[in-house]
């Protein structure tokens, strides 16, 4: 990641991740506690998240990133998945209150969380899932360049697949927009992807979902 880029994101980012650390007060260890409505709706995001998997995984022993790691939930709901058997997870959040809270709740040896904007380690699958939903009021603009860079970094550490989601800008037009938060164009990120990180892209249907997630493959 450009060197600027992260100094100018470690700033801007600071507001939001104060904004999560109030909110874990209010919610702790829950759904509500990373802005998610509800339990359903959160494992259903990652249930279309880990369809990148391929079957051979079902051996175990993968590696997995998780950018946007919050209290820990997806190590909870992938601890018991067969590709985690053997396997190592490194969770990375931006908030320091986040991740100090995944580490006291979350004791498998298996599992690790750092307070970073960017993953340190190699991982075979890397994931983020709600991180850039939302910029307040950081123009359009240089979220944008943000998540780019951010999701190029990622890849470069990814050794089998990345998937993502964000919000769906289309859902936006039919229903009104929340404050605060970045709808994101699909189409524009499919074309970065490809032309960017790997030709291999596909984009998931997140339904009932107002969102999209997008698979990326080695």
């Amino acid at each position: 990641m450009d060197v600027d880029l992260l100094n100018k994101a470690s700033a801007f980012l600071t507001p939001i991740a104060n904004h999560y650390s109030h909110r874990l007060e209010t919610y702790g260890a829950s759904p509500q506690g990373v802005f998610w409505r509800n339990a359903e709706g959160q494992t259903l995001r990652f249930e279309l998240l880990i369809g990148i998997f391929r079957p051979e995984d079902d051996a175990g022993g993968i590696t997995v990133n998780d950018l946007g790691c919050g209290y820990g939930a997806f190590f909870d709901f992938l601890k018991d998945h067969p590709a985690m058997k053997e396997g190592r997870f490194y969770g990375y959040d931006m908030c320091e209150d986040m991740t100090a809270l995944a580490r006291g709740r979350i004791a498998d040896p298996r599992a690790s969380f750092e307070h970073a904007l960017t993953a340190t380690h190699r991982g075979d699958y890397s994931f983020v899932s709600g991180t850039f939903n939302m910029n307040m009021d950081i123009g359009e603009a240089d979220w944008l360049d943000y998540i780019k860079a951010s999701l190029t970094h990622l890849w470069s550490a990814t050794d089998k697949g990345l998937a993502f989601n964000m919000l769906d800008r289309k859902e936006s037009t039919r229903l009104p927009r929340q404050q605060g938060l970045y709808y994101a164009d699909a189409e524009t990120f499919i074309r970065f992807c490809k032309q960017t990180l790997s030709s291999d892209v596909e984009l998931i249907d997140s339904d009932p979902l107002r969102e999209w997630t997008i698979y990326v493959r080695r």
